[in-house]
């Protein structure tokens, strides 16, 4: 069952707006923290090819995003697309994993953020309070993961104008840190630094490149924030596509060109040593390029806004999502509800913002736990868009599509191939990326809470359960009303019609 109506939202957001939210939400606190494990891994020139190929896989994925995003640009994307394509069921599965990717990232980074200030400055860990798996929590950690998560979630009820302001920023100086590394590598790198670490001579160039390959897609995650704003989006349908795109394009070369700067500012010692005291091999080759441990902490303040921007977009996703199901009564109604005045979805911001405030206080361990879990739900909603853009291919030919991706059946089957790789990963025994008993309770206890919402609401909302709202211009909305508007005049012409043949019939008798 599908109604009709003008958008709630207000169209606020510009091509750089989306760009950002985007590219911030890919690129988070992996490049500062991860680097050497990429590289001890696979090799310099073995990450670097891994990340590409990633970038590869995703990009099909992508793909589909652009011309489904552009056909329905409404919020809540992913609702959408599965919904046309397979109904309520469907669409409620891939929504609702996709949530909670949302969700487990967001929670995530509010401990991330107080454990990086740790990094560069020890004596911050203040007034011990308990341990959690292993992970001592401190008074001090938990009060900036809360009162940032408080911050953010106010940020983002004041409009996602201003959330994308933020981002704005954040990522501008993620991109000049990045920068400044690739830049001075250039000139204090040296290609012998190279030797000996190109690949990983322990299992060969193939296995290097692939082990590497295989988890790269996880760092991408983000790109699909942009369907989920889609109705806040005042940009050519056309160019959405585009940009969207072009966020993984730039999410690639950034992550490749940071690594291959490492390998050429530190050798293979260097790097290992670098992993063995702080683990912060990106932050110490910028030390080395510049001579100086004050640029060191500079690229980690890039890090930490790294964090922030995967946070903000997270957050603003996951409410979208959250919306559109409620719109659909799939969810309890109240998360549909918009901010008189910001018209922003206040009651999923609370809630998300809620479950980040509180995620502190289990320890990073646990956290580490349900990110894992949440980048299976969103690897799995991927595997859904992309059959669900086939689908729509099929069922849907005519369907107007201002993105519209040639080869689609190539792209469309290579995009399930790849999203059901990634998949896979998460469920096949020693990729390196499979599950734990701990993960597995995670995303069972999120399947449990959608089986309660699902039958609460199929029971309490009756026929209005599974209500698709497909939104629809102004323009439209006002032809759509001048039929009735003309009708109307008729039917006041033929009554004014009739009472004056009745009154003259009248007048003749008399």
């Amino acid at each position: 069952m599908a109604n009709q109506k003008t958008s709630d939202f207000d169209k606020v957001l510009g091509a750089w707006d989306i760009l950002v939210i985007a590219f911030g939400a890919m690129i988070g606190w992996g490049w500062v923290v991860s680097t050497g494990d990429w590289i001890n891994t696979g090799g310099v020139i073995g990450t670097a090819l891994g990340f590409v190929i990633g970038g590869i896989m995703i990009f099909f994925v992508g793909l589909t995003y652009a011309e489904l995003t552009a056909a329905m640009p409404q919020c809540g994307g992913e609702h959408v697309f599965s919904h046309k394509a397979m109904g309520p069921i469907g669409s409620f599965i891939c929504t609702w994993a996709i949530v909670l990717g949302y969700v487990s990232v967001a929670c995530f980074e509010a401990c991330a953020l107080p454990t990086i200030i740790t990094y560069i400055y020890p004596p911050f860990l203040q007034g011990y309070l308990y341990t959690v798996a292993g992970f001592d929590v401190y008074a001090s950690w938990l009060i900036v993961a809360v009162v940032v998560a408080l911050l953010i979630m106010w940020i983002n009820i004041r409009g996602v104008k201003a959330a994308a302001n933020l981002q704005t920023i954040l990522t501008v100086i993620i991109g000049v840190c990045g920068i400044l590394l690739i830049v001075a590598s250039v000139f204090t790198g040296d290609s012998s630094n190279l030797q000996g670490h190109l690949f990983n001579n322990d299992i060969g160039v193939v296995q290097s490149v692939f082990q590497v390959a295989l988890v790269t897609p996880f760092f991408f995650i983000g790109f699909d924030v942009i369907p989920q704003a889609a109705e806040e989006i005042n940009v050519d349908l056309k160019k959405i596509g585009k940009i969207l795109i072009l966020s993984i394009v730039l999410a690639v070369c950034f992550y490749g060109l940071v690594v291959l700067a490492v390998g050429y500012e530190l050798n293979h010692s260097e790097i290992l040593k670098a992993m063995v005291g702080n683990g912060l091999v990106t932050a110490d080759a910028m030390a080395k390029a510049f001579h100086s441990t004050i640029m060191a902490k500079v690229l980690i303040v890039g890090g930490m806004c790294g964090i922030v921007t995967s946070w903000n977009s997270f957050l603003m996703g996951g409410s979208r999502a959250m919306y559109s199901m409620a719109e659909s009564y799939m969810i309890p109604k109240t998360f549909a509800k918009l901010h008189p005045k910001y018209k922003t979805p206040v009651n999923s911001l609370y809630l998300i913002g809620l479950l980040t405030v509180l995620a502190p206080f289990a320890g990073r361990q646990m956290l580490v736990w349900i990110v894992n879990a949440g980048n299976f739900g969103c690897c799995l909603a991927y595997c859904m868009v992309s059959a669900s853009f086939l689908i729509l291919r099929k069922t849907k030919p005519d369907m107007p599509r201002p993105y519209k991706v040639k080869h689609y059946k190539f792209i469309g089957i290579m995009a399930c191939i790849m999203s059901g790789f990634m998949v896979a990963c998460y469920l096949i025994p020693g990729t390196g990326a499979t599950l734990g008993l701990q993960e597995w309770l995670m995303a069972g206890g999120w399947v449990a809470l959608g089986v309660v919402f699902f039958i609460q609401s199929k029971a309490k909302y009756g026929e209005k359960f599974d209500s698709l709202i497909e939104i629809i211009s102004d323009e439209d909305a006002a032809a759509l009303q001048e039929p009735t508007e003309e009708l109307d005049e008729k039917l006041d012409l033929a009554i004014e019609s009739a009472i004056a043949s009745v009154l003259n019939d009248k007048v003749v008798k008399l």
